[in-house]
């Protein structure tokens, strides 16, 4: 076989500003949509209060940007299509507090270079006039202030790059989308998108003195539509505190979708860091684990997050298209974004329940929305009627104390007294009608957010009845929840961080397997935080001596072998709070009162009450809804009635 000449030494040499230009183009310009993100971002930088976006076959033919900002002097447009030629950075100390959309200098020579490009401006006290970027030819011409770029024949001088283009329809729902990511981050500034001459989008710029939630909510309606923000709760948080130094606070808001608006695909994540919207994996695993335990499966948490930080503490620089960033403390980021959504999640939102049905909704089980009203308060507790809450041939007086006393929005000191077997009818006739209180002012069952409990359904479901119409709750699943944010409570405000336990009066042993036996020694200090005593009775036995105090009448074995399994599946290198989430929420799992066990009305309305006032009631741990809405409105449509 004959060897292969080896091919003639290049010489090194510089490469023309073109082709410079061009390979720029590459990384910036990938397509319309690109363009369309550069141009708005100048335009932002000017101070635009009015952008419009104009656009033929989906911006491949033409792509016209106008703007109402300040404009640029005439003097300086020759260079604007120069590389590296830019107004915003000066220095390095600029490039390390960058607080504008664009800073590089770059996109008009690339752009320029694979496209036929033309720039119109004028500032507020002079002409305007028009560059040429092919000619460079510079003429006066008639415009208000402002600028507009004109990009024609995008890709004409690199033809292969224009073959990987899709259709027209598919190039302009893209740039669609670039314009609405700029939307969503400026209420201030109004949009509007032409195609072919007529326009398909326009979002208004909001009035002038609006408050900046009341404009971020009108903005974040108009583009993502009024049932993201009728299902989506507000998120406002800051670090630190009072005395903390500006330089060193992070702030946080914006709006999170309640998990029952969760969707299939993550296709409505908004995140922005200083305005600029960013694709960034701290801040969207730091938003989907704060939805750990309310989601369900692999469904994906919707949000607009907008995140505020000193711009030195944050490098825009390691992107060529400015999408991604890199933090400086990505902990601290990450720590920030998941306590601002935890809080906006952990709120109870049963009193959403006697709001009015969403517009335009049709017949179906309705969860939970966002709060229309204060949440339901705990300060001013509505004790439990006796006359309503016990069943009709029973004398009230004849209830355990804890049915009768326990203030209504008030937490029970033992969630195992919630079930306690009902007491057996009194023998014999009664001996007159059972005394009723008249109501007080405070006591009125039909305004408690998830209503009074009606009935059972198949030892499943519990019907309450609300001044909406009807509650229908998965009495497994609320009570999972309700155990579940008990056992934190409890871990988090030990004084060991301990869970507390009862030891048993005889010791629970079964046969355990190597692996269990194994666990029980190595992770015994965890075992002891989560209320669990369990060790080795034999070579191939375990003994549980002691449980949580909470579950302390279920299975003890079936709980140790569930905690045990969980355990195996956590190595040192884990994080231990997620472990100990996981445990809990398996532990609650199987402490919670199970399917087809009886519950009399008093039980039923004890469950109602502590969903009202338990952190995240609306899911369970798995992150399944735990009760849902059935309005008048939507039983009539049922029955047809009025029809």
């Amino acid at each position: 076989m004959t060897p292969q000449t080896p091919p003639d030494r290049r010489p090194i040499r510089e490469l023309p500003d073109t082709l410079i230009s061009q390979i720029a183009a590459g990384e910036v310009v990938e397509r319309p949509a690109s363009v369309v993100r550069e141009l708005v971002d100048n335009a932002l930088d000017a101070q635009a209060r009015q952008i419009t976006v104009r656009l033929l076959a989906g911006g491949v033919r033409l792509i016209a940007v106008e703007d109402d900002g300040l404009g640029i002097p005439a003097a300086e447009l020759p260079i604007a299509f120069k590389r590296h030629a830019t107004s915003k950075i000066g220095s390095l100390e600029d490039l390390e507090s960058v607080a504008t959309m664009g800073f590089r200098g770059e996109a008009l020579a690339a752009i320029n270079a694979i496209a036929d490009c033309a720039i119109l401006s004028r500032t507020a006290d002079a002409q305007a006039f028009m560059l040429d970027g092919r000619t460079g030819e510079l003429r006066p011409v008639a415009r208000a202030p402002g600028t507009t770029v004109e990009v024609k024949e995008l890709f004409y001088s690199t033809p292969a790059r224009r073959k990987f283009l899709k259709t027209d329809a598919t190039e302009l729902a893209h740039c669609i989308e670039a314009v609405r990511r700029h939307a969503l981050a400026r209420p201030d500034v109004g949009f509007a998108i032409w195609h072919e001459g007529k326009l398909v989008e326009q979002w208004r710029r909001c009035a002038d003195g609006q408050s900046v939630e009341t404009s971020l909510d009108q903005r974040l309606g108009d583009v993502l539509g009024a049932d993201f923000l009728a299902r989506s709760l507000a998120v406002q948080w800051t670090s630190g505190d009072g005395d903390t130094a500006d330089t060193h606070r992070l702030r946080v808001w914006g709006r999170v979708g309640i998990p029952d608006a969760a969707r299939a695909r993550a296709d409505q994540q908004f995140a922005y860091v200083n305005g600029r919207f960013v694709r960034d994996k701290v801040l969207s695993h730091a938003a989907r684990s704060a939805f750990e335990d309310v989601l369900h499966g692999q469904r994906q948490p919707v949000y607009a997050l907008y995140l505020a930080m000193e711009p030195t503490r944050v490098d825009v620089n390691v992107h060529p298209t400015k999408i991604e960033v890199r933090f400086r403390d990505s902990r601290e980021v990450h720590q920030a974004i998941r306590h601002a959504v935890e809080a906006a999640l952990a709120a109870p939102r049963a009193a959403d329940a006697q709001a009015g049905p969403l517009p335009g909704e049709g017949l179906s089980l309705r969860g939970p929305a966002a709060p229309a009203r204060p949440l339901y308060s705990t300060q001013t507790p509505m004790p439990l009627r006796a006359a309503e809450a016990s069943p009709p041939a029973w004398n009230a007086s004849s209830q355990p104390a804890h049915w009768r006393e326990t203030p209504v929005g008030t937490p029970v000191r033992e969630l195992s007294a919630l079930w306690q077997p009902a007491p057996a009818p009194p023998a014999g006739p009664p001996q007159g009608p059972s005394p009723e209180r008249q109501p007080t002012s405070q006591e009125h069952p039909q305004d408690w957010p998830l209503g009074r409990a009606l009935a059972q359904l198949q030892g499943v479901y519990i019907l309450a009845e609300n001044q909406q119409g009807l509650i229908v709750v998965d009495m497994h699943a609320a009570h999972e929840r309700i155990v579940y944010e008990r056992l934190k409570n409890q871990l988090q405000d030990s004084a060991a961080h301990t869970i507390a336990s009862q030891p048993l009066l005889l010791p629970a042993t079964f046969a355990a397997t190597p692996l269990e036996i194994d666990t029980a020694q190595t992770h015994a200090e965890t075992l002891h935080a989560l209320g669990l005593d369990v060790a080795a009775f034999s070579a191939k036995t375990l003994a549980v001596r002691a449980v949580p105090a909470t579950l302390a009448h279920g299975d003890a074995v079936e709980l140790a072998r569930s905690v045990l399994a969980e355990l195996a599946q956590h190595d040192a290198s884990t994080v231990i709070q997620r472990a100990r989430d996981e445990i809990l929420a398996t532990m609650a799992c199987h402490g919670a009162v199970r399917a087809n066990r009886r519950l009399n009305i008093n039980e039923m309305n004890a469950l109602l009450r502590q969903m009202e006032i338990t952190e995240r009631s609306d899911q369970c741990n798995h992150g399944r809804p735990t009760w849902r809405q059935i309005s008048v409105a939507e039983l009539d449509r049922l029955f047809m009635r009025g029809r």
